[in-house]
């Protein structure tokens, strides 16, 4: 049994609990033990004190009868009438002895001694003698006392002799002894002593049944003042311990002498009979002990077996073992723990099945998800490496899926969803092909011990099998995908890796809409290229490489700068000057052109606000993406830029491309119309080059056309570009719209936009693009063109 264990614990917890309670019984009764004892001693010393007065008692009424008798003896009243003393004094000396007075004396009427069988003592009497005569004669008879003569006590009688009248008084006395002492001793058990003080000194033991050397420590130890009678508790005389009653016996005021008695108890002796008592308590205590220790061993055992039962169970439940069994059948609370524990190792093993379930497997089509499918690609990569052979892995992403999520809804994207993997199973088939939905609308198809060849003929019959229209609550849909082909040992050794060029080689399939594309290193060098780019576009927006430039645009009709478009160009650490049409595209596609577009507004709204400053007023053009236009929040963003510079809506104009419209005409639509009510111009950019319909252009709240430079570059050579220009502009005007014409590199092509009734003009002609803190100092400079007379 280990100290520390629960079990051990329990018999301590038990031993020190009974314990307790037999040491706090012990000690209590122990306790009741001497207090009963000392009030016993108390009771037994008043009996005590009782019994010694029914002594003195007795032998005063032995003295009173003896004197009564002499006192009626006519021969001792004719001595006295005749005053016969030889006969008085042998009649007091025959009378006393026989009652064993030690002095018998003869008192006259006027209370004077007339004879004695003691003259010394009886002089020591004289002064008592009439006050007793006193008390006899207001009692009408005999008399009693106590006094002290020659620091001894003594019992006075005192009786009246009468023939018939009071003719005189017979005393009688007899010392308080050790014969007294004795028979109180005998008759109580108790010891007894007398002791004298004179003059309020020190007290003397007179009479004791104490040995005189324990006597003598008793009378040190009483107070020299008693006024009453009282109780000595714990006084130490020898080797025993007392309890006494003291007394106050006998006074004798004229000679200021006291005798006291004291009556004494030992308290040891009252409490012996409770010894073996107390021995049968420890006994008692003692065999409570064991038999706690015994009891509390099976108890902590009876509750600690289970446990441990239970314990060991928990660690197999720790270590995924669910079959373990827990044999305990109580019914008390370690039988309902016990039920409890099962009942939660079972929801435990149920949960846990169901978290491996949603952990391995695909909750929408009961497929196998990527971290199930990684490790069943682990094991064939495994399998195949022991036994040289080779496997292949097949990943497919969904064409126009998120199209579908956004018009028809997710619920419809999920059936969707559903239906593909009903598909992709069915042509897979029974047997070692293992399907999976990695996420989103990816999927992957594992095949063991194959060829290439039987990868790829697998991936045509499933781009075939997809072509077929998918019915869904009364909606057809039609979806393809881009299907990416990888294998081991060819192209990786590792499963991970292997679905990274997988993927590499689907995502190269959906760019070059192939259908099925076999990974090859040179694609993947491409994709390593497209995220260096990608974080060199984030380091330069961090690092601020990026400079704002700026082209003209000369309103036609007068020849005077009205506005500028702003332009970002990239100055690379390593590269130097980058051209936008090297990392425009790019951002595009990576969704990092909302972040540039961003920085552009940012740096343009600055710029106006330092030209407006120095009383330069151009409208500033910037152009928005695709993913721009996508944004709904764009409003927002571009209102708190104007806000924080200052500037007016109308200082800005936003050109939009005819294709980044129509990706998604609803929500362009709405990002526009927000924009133009907050008073920003709108303009159409590469006019021309789109496949918008004029009905829809109608609908757009545009302000502005920018015809493409295709068509303006050589129009004064190109009669067909001539009349396709001429006629954008007049359509332009009959919207209401403004009219830009970009490209323009020579005096020619500008004279002949300007008889076209073109409004505005832009390109290497008039100025090349230009850093922003430069626009200043070239307006200051510019100067219109002259225009031929026929213009």
């Amino acid at each position: 049994m280990r100290f520390h264990s629960l079990e051990s614990r329990v018999v301590a917890l038990f031993i020190v609990l009974i314990l307790a309670v037999q040491l706090a019984g012990y000690f209590t009764i122990r306790h009741e033990i001497q207090a009963n004892a000392r009030a016993s001693i108390q009771a037994d010393l008043k009996i005590g004190e009782r019994q010694f007065g029914n002594l003195l008692e007795q032998n005063a009424q032995r003295l009173i009868f003896g004197a009564k008798v002499l006192a009626s003896e006519f021969g001792f009243l004719t001595a006295v009438s005749s005053n016969d003393r030889d006969t008085i004094e042998s009649a007091l000396s025959n009378h006393g002895e026989r009652i064993g007075a030690t002095l018998t004396v003869l008192i006259g009427l006027d209370k004077s001694i007339t004879a004695s069988t003691n003259a010394a003592l009886a002089a020591s009497l004289q002064q008592s003698i009439p006050t007793m005569i006193d008390q006899a004669e207001q009692n009408g008879g005999a008399t009693s006392s106590t006094t002290i003569v020659e620091s001894h006590p003594y019992q006075l009688v005192v009786v009246p002799l009468k023939a018939p009248v009071t003719i005189g008084w017979v005393v009688m006395a007899i010392p308080i002894d050790k014969k007294i002492v004795a028979d109180m001793r005998e008759l109580s058990s108790m010891q007894v002593s007398l002791l004298t003080s004179s003059d309020g000194g020190p007290w003397s033991s007179s009479v004791s049944t104490l040995a005189p050397a324990e006597a003598g420590d008793l009378a040190k130890q009483l107070p020299t003042t008693l006024d009453k009678a009282f109780f000595l508790q714990d006084l130490d005389i020898g080797n025993d311990n007392y309890s006494a009653r003291v007394l106050k016996l006998a006074q004798n005021p004229r000679q200021n002498q006291t005798t006291v008695l004291v009556l004494q108890r030992s308290i040891n002796e009252a409490i012996a009979p409770y010894e073996n008592l107390k021995l049968s308590l420890l006994v008692l205590t003692g065999l409570g002990v064991l038999v706690a220790i015994i009891i509390s061993v099976f108890s902590a055992r009876r509750i600690t077996g289970p446990m441990r039962q239970l314990a060991e169970t928990a660690k197999k439940l720790g270590a995924g073992d669910y079959s373990a069994t827990i044999d305990v059948k109580g019914q008390d609370e370690i039988g309902e723990l016990a039920r409890t524990f099962i009942s939660m190792r079972d929801g435990i093993a149920n949960r846990e099945k169901e978290i491996l379930r949603l952990a391995y497997w695909d909750t929408l089509t009961n497929l196998p998800n990527r971290a199930r499918f990684v490790n069943m690609l682990n094991d064939a990569i495994k399998h195949a490496e022991s036994k040289e052979e080779s496997c292949y892995v097949l990943m497919m992403d969904l064409d126009r899926f998120k199209h579908v999520n956004d018009v028809m809804g997710h619920s419809f994207g999920d059936l969707l969803l559903t239906q593909v993997a009903v598909r992709l199973s069915a042509e897979l088939g029974q047997g070692a092909t293992k399907p999976a939905r990695l996420g989103g609308d990816e999927f992957a198809i594992l095949l063991p011990n194959s060829s290439l060849a039987a990868a790829q003929e697998l991936a045509a019959r499933i781009l075939q099998s997809l072509e077929k229209p998918i019915s869904i609550e009364d909606q057809t849909v039609d979806l393809g995908a881009g299907i990416g082909i990888a294998g081991y040992p060819e192209n990786a050794t590792s499963a991970e890796t292997l679905l990274s060029h997988a993927e590499v080689a689907m995502y190269a399939a959906k760019q070059r809409n192939s259908g099925a594309v076999t990974y090859i290193p040179e694609i993947d060098k491409s994709s390593q290229q497209s995220l260096s780019l990608l974080s060199e576009l984030r380091a330069a927006l961090d690092h601020n490489a990026f400079r704002l430039y700026v082209q003209p645009k000369v309103e036609l009709g007068t020849g005077r700068v009205i506005a500028v478009e702003a332009l970002v160009r990239w100055i690379h650490p390593e590269r130097g000057f980058i051209f936008p049409d090297q990392f425009i595209p790019f951002a595009e596609q990576t969704g990092f052109i909302r972040l540039l577009t961003r920085w552009v507004l940012e740096q343009a709204a600055t710029m106006c606000s330092e030209w407006e400053a120095r009383g330069l007023h151009l409208k500033m053009s910037v152009n928005l993406s695709t993913r721009d236009l996508l944004d709904q929040d764009l409003p927002n963003k571009f209102a708190d830029i104007l806000a924080r510079h200052k500037i007016s809506p109308e200082s800005f104009c936003l050109e939009i491309t005819e294709s980044a419209i129509m990706d998604d005409p609803v929500r362009a639509q709405q990002t526009l119309e927000r924009l133009h009510v907050m008073g920003v111009d709108l303009s159409i950019d590469d006019f021309g080059t789109g496949y918008s319909s004029l009905a829809y252009l109608k609908s757009l709240p545009v302000d502005e056309l920018k015809i493409d430079k295709s068509f303006v570059l050589k129009m004064e050579q190109d009669l067909d570009d001539a009349k396709i220009v001429r006629s954008t502009i007049d359509l332009g005007h009959n919207m209401g719209l403004r009219v830009v014409a970009e490209g323009v590199e020579n005096k020619d092509v500008m004279q002949l936009l300007r008889e076209m009734g073109c409004d505005q003009a832009q390109g290497y002609y008039i100025s090349k693009p230009m850093p922003a803190e430069h626009l200043q100092e070239w307006v200051m400079k510019w100067v219109p063109p002259e225009y031929s007379a026929a213009a």
